[in-house]
């Protein structure tokens, strides 16, 4: 008889949260800690990668470690799984979270802006993926897990067409790495958040704010809350879902029903 709770556990695996410094990203890694697995925090900001692996390894007893990395450096990307390796022995697990959001007409947006936010949401996310399935190919496979997000699916009322393309590419980039690598036994699925409740988004969304309104389109009438995909990102990274790949999970309360 199949055990499901070990199904969800992954006790002495190891996971990489790309921008899992704050937001998202930190409650991701808490949620994959709190079943066990092993934390690398690789973002941007240093002093905050510190603190947050500090404080997960703290709150859940498992080993953290923190790496300073610009997802859009081919380096900085090669020498986290470098030093992930040297802690770890390997990688089990990737989150590509880190991601960026400019909302400006297209007509407005430059090339330098466009070129930006496909190089921190696209090539990031190839990068990242690319050095850390290499990994996975000498090590028996493993679970890589992408953020792309429900505007890669529909037009936002707000203006961010880069954004929007970039998530689109994410989904599919999603579809074609877990084609090219199944016979590695690693699978790629992506997530699709919606609007998510964070310290940085909440203001916008409040009454007044120049997003209030977009509640009225969600139909449970609200924000999302982080933890509510790190749910969803247990069961990708798990044995739970050993049959799943090259999917992505919309997690958005509704919005993209209509």
């Amino acid at each position: 008889m199949v055990k499901y709770r070990e199904l969800f556990d992954l006790t002495n695996k190891t996971a990489i949260v790309t921008g899992g410094g704050v937001g998202l990203g930190k409650e991701i890694a808490n949620a994959l800690s709190q079943v066990g697995a092993n934390i690398v925090i690789a973002d941007i900001d240093l002093k905050q990668s510190k603190e947050t692996a500090q404080e997960i390894k703290e709150l859940n007893g498992v080993s953290t470690l923190a790496i300073k990395t610009d997802v859009t450096n081919e380096e900085d990307v090669r020498l986290m799984v470098d030093k992930t390796v040297e802690n770890f022995g390997k990688v089990d697990i990737l989150v590509n979270n880190a991601g960026i959001c400019q909302k400006i007409d297209a007509v407005d947006q430059s090339l330098e802006d466009w070129k930006k936010t496909m190089d921190v949401n696209v090539n990031g996310v190839f990068l990242c993926s690319k050095y850390v399935a290499l990994n996975m190919m000498e090590n028996n496979g493993g679970s890589i897990i992408n953020m792309s997000s429900m505007s890669g699916f529909i037009a936002n009322t707000e203006s961010q067409t880069a954004y929007n393309a970039s998530k689109a590419a994410v989904a599919h980039m999603t579809k074609s790495f877990a084609s090219e690598w199944v016979n590695h036994n690693i699978r790629v699925n992506a997530i699709g958040p919606g609007y998510m409740k964070t310290a940085m988004t909440k203001p916008i969304f409040e009454e007044g704010g120049e997003l209030a309104h977009v509640l009225d389109m969600v139909p449970v009438k609200r924000l999302g809350e982080p933890y509510e995909l790190g749910g969803a990102v247990i069961l990708l990274a798990s044995e739970a879902s050993s049959f799943t790949t090259g999917s992505t999970f919309i997690i958005d309360g509704g919005y993209t029903i209509n």
